[in-house]
Parts: C-alpha cells; structure tokens; sequence
C-alpha cells in the first residue's frame, strides 16, 4: 500500500551518531508503523549537521540549514523528535523550532502562507525524568504556530520514574503499554490528515487577511 505522503523526523538529541540514541530508538518504532500504512520515512539526525543558531532560513558560511529545511518543504509529516534534559526540550530542539519559526518570512507570493502550511505536524519525545508533556505542548505550539496542522493525540512519549534512572532503550520503554498506544494514535492521526489535506489544501489567503486587519486598525 502506497501513498505517495512522506514523513520527515528530526532528530533533536544532543548525541552525534553513532551514540545511540533513545530518542531515535522511538523514532525508529513510528517509522515502522508508518511504513506499514505505506508512507515513507526520512530520519535527520540535527547534530550531525552544521546547523547555526540564527534568524533566517540561510545563515551562510557552512550553514546547513537551508539543506534540511527543503527536506522538511518536500514533506507532508513533520514529526520532531526530542530528548528531556532538566524538565524541558533539548537546546538543538529549540534551536530547530527558532530555525522553523525563521521560515514563515518566506510567504508564497499568491497566498501569503509559510511553507509548512498544509503539512501536519507531531512530536515524540523520550526521558527518564519528567517534562515529557511541557515539552509535548511547546513543540506542538511551535510547529503551529509556524502553520502545521495538528491533528489529535500527536504525541507520544516514554519517561521513567521521578529521579536518574534507566533510559528508554534500557527500560523496554518499547514494551510501555502507553507508549505504544499513543505512537499508533500519532501514527494513524498524522496519516489521516496527511490525506485529508493533500486531497482538500488549505487555501487561507493570509495577505487578504492582513490586508482586512490592517484597514481595520487604521485610527
């Protein structure tokens, strides 16, 4: 069963490869699942990239960027994957959220929509303290808010007990009932609405609109 939808997965650990990754470990669980429904997976790892911190899609010299943001512009799943480092997203997640955010400058030239308009967003995240659903709520705000739709339950996440403890691939966290339940539910969502909107583009014409907002607010 073949779809013609592709899902993009950045990987936001903080551990070049070939470190292993727990984060990936559950990445590599969805990629699966969305291979079953015929969709097709691409997995970057941020870290292994030269990747700037900054406020535009292109910061030049070595600025890997703009490589990994086309990748994300020829995708219709945008899933970002983090770690949990002191109750809260990983840096390189937050810098990739910064660098996405960066993008809505490019508005199409008829519609005025950023460029992860009409793509669905989602978020996986893995850690052995708490903070999985902060991080859950920021990362989904974010790719919202620089035009991704977010269909239900997209998210899902492993955590273990309060305190240092064993991570996800050394807990079994892929035996973790929750887990498990709430990747199907990402999975089979993000799909759904990846057809949904293929099929049916948003047409939102946000330079109409501005235009509307700005003759309203004239004193």
């Amino acid at each position: 069963m073949k779809t013609n939808l592709k899902a993009l997965f950045l990987n936001c650990t903080l551990k070049k490869s070939p470190v292993t990754s727990n984060t990936e470990a559950l990445i590599s669980k969805a990629v699966s699942l969305f291979k079953e429904l015929g969709v097709e997976s691409k997995v970057i790892r941020i870290v292994d990239h030269q990747v700037a911190f900054g406020v535009t899609s292109d910061e030049g010299n070595g600025d890997e960027w703009p490589t990994i943001l086309a990748e994300i512009k020829q995708s219709d799943i945008l899933i970002l994957g983090s770690p949990i480092w002191l109750g809260d997203k990983s840096s390189v997640c937050k810098m990739v959220i910064e660098r996405i955010d960066a993008s809505t400058s490019e508005q199409d030239e008829n519609t005025g929509q950023y460029p992860l308009y009409n793509k669905i967003g989602g978020v996986l995240v893995t850690g052995n303290e708490d903070g999985a659903k902060k991080v859950c709520a920021e990362v989904l705000f974010s790719l919202n808010h620089s035009g991704c739709t977010i269909p239900p339950n997209a998210m899902a996440y492993w955590v273990g007990e309060a305190g240092p403890g064993p991570s996800y691939l050394d807990a079994e966290g892929d035996k973790h009932l929750f887990t498990n339940k709430n990747l199907r539910f990402l999975i089979s969502n993000t799909v759904y609405f990846a057809k949904l909107i293929k099929e049916q583009p948003i047409t939102t014409n946000l330079h109409k609109l501005t235009q509307e907002a700005e003759q309203e607010s004239k004193g």
